[in-house]
């Protein structure tokens, strides 16, 4: 295997593998069971008998993978919401369905919230409630806490911190703090509920309270911190008048902590998460000769950074030893300044790559597991040491595609675009460097 286009086909193969590891059904099989009228979640057991009620609230971007592997093992059960970015045709029995917005929240965030928790409200302590999670939650279930930020000053609260080039944890710090329903206030309204929740990580391992923005985990973070991301991104004077306000007059309600009765009776289980893809990736790359090491630790850094780094560390491993494969999980952040283009991190990140590996054979891919970069069809890319010659043998400037951050009709052009649709789930990015 020496050719550029192997190498390409090597990456894409090796993505496709990890995303077949990382499915809602690969998982549920794994690790969620139903027997004889006892649900298995991981190491926990209920016995749906037992409980009066069994309400069921999945949310984000394998919100209806995860419902409908839910219910075919439970069956009608169960009842509940569902509220994903994506349009069900064939939508579950007993089961309300919104369209929630990604990456701002849309009006029907804001029903699905009121409904959630109307719902959740209605439970006692003989009933269950079991919450199903997964990235993009935080946009698509939302109700600001404040009746009087409307939704198009959410949005722009929203559109703020994402073109903050804040990384995520810290972003969702803000947005905890803003809502009724994330940083463990769904738990609140459940409580004195039974509850579970089942986790699909696009969060770090140690951050599982960032995933959704943690609606029913104890937030680690407080209103000092969002307070500090604020002055540090100098988002305050930017916010709209009433988010302004909250920060200008430090009135931010705080979220509830480990310490809250609402999680006396509440369980957290991770059944996905980006160590699922990296692991698959790792497995499959070894299969096709390759030596392979992971490398984690540029984790929301920013993609130049990270770039350069995880391609120095590549030909560190190389060596002039054969091939090697460098994987890497997590999300880069960008920053983007001025009007954007078409494209996302993962297309700006390879196509900053392409700009750094020309003539060299090395290949790289960079993608979300979810199916979606920025605002493209895309879920990333794939580029090695000839895509900026065939960029512009086919007319194409990559210099002025990555400054105006609109890779994605370059690599369209190209063919060298990862596209796969929406996954139904969402374990973070994977980014694969191959060298020979």
């Amino acid at each position: 295997m020496s050719t550029n286009c192997e190498m390409r086909s090597a990456a894409r193969e090796i993505f496709r593998y990890a995303l077949g590891e990382c499915s809602i059904a690969s998982a549920f099989s794994r690790d969620i069971a139903y027997e004889r009228g006892v649900l298995r979640v991981r190491e926990d057991l209920y016995a749906l008998d037992q409980y009066l009620q069994v309400c069921v609230v999945s949310l984000g971007k394998a919100g209806h993978a995860m419902a409908e592997a839910m219910l075919a093992q439970v069956g009608a059960r169960a009842y509940g919401v569902v509220s994903s970015s994506v349009e069900t045709p064939d939508r579950l029995p007993n089961f309300t369905y919104f369209c929630g917005g990604h990456p701002v929240p849309n009006q029907d965030s804001l029903r699905a919230a009121r409904h959630i928790l109307s719902a959740l409200e209605k439970l006692g302590d003989q009933d269950l409630a079991v919450f199903m999670i997964s990235g993009g939650g935080s946009s698509m279930v939302e109700k600001p806490l404040a009746d009087d930020i409307s939704l198009a000053e959410l949005v722009e609260t929203y559109r703020l911190l994402v073109h903050s080039g804040a990384p995520i944890a810290e972003i969702n710090a803000i947005r905890k703090h803003l809502s009724a329903v994330k940083g463990g206030r769904l738990a609140a309204a459940a409580s004195p509920a039974q509850q579970v929740s089942i986790l699909v990580s696009d969060v770090p391992e140690s951050a599982l309270d960032s995933l959704a923005s943690g609606p029913t985990m104890p937030d680690s973070t407080t209103v000092d911190d969002c307070y500090a991301v604020a002055a540090k991104h100098e988002l305050t004077g930017q916010f709209p008048a009433p988010v302004k306000s909250l920060f200008q007059q430090r009135a931010l309600p705080e979220t509830p902590k480990s310490d809250d009765p609402a999680f006396a009776r509440s369980r957290w289980w991770p059944i996905l998460s980006s160590r699922t893809a990296t692991e698959a990736a790792a497995k499959k790359a070894a299969s096709l000769g390759f030596a392979v090491e992971i490398d984690n630790r540029c984790d929301d850094w920013d993609y130049a950074r990270a770039a350069d780094y995880l391609l120095g560390r590549l030909r560190q491993q190389r060596g002039g030893k054969g091939r090697a494969c460098l994987i890497s999980a997590g999300e880069v952040t960008v920053r983007v300044r001025g009007k954007s283009g078409t494209g996302g991190r993962n297309q700006q990140f390879a196509l900053y790559c392409a700009t750094r590996i020309a003539g060299e054979d090395v290949a790289l891919l960079s993608a979300g597991t979810d199916g979606i970069d920025g605002n493209s069809e895309a879920a990333g890319a794939v580029v090695d040491g000839t895509t900026v010659s065939r960029a512009r043998e086919a007319g194409l400037d990559p210099e002025a595609s990555l400054a105006g951050f609109d890779a994605y009709p370059l690599f369209e052009r190209l063919g060298d675009a990862i596209t796969t649709g929406p996954t139904g789930t969402n374990v973070r990015d994977l980014r694969v460097l191959l060298a020979w």
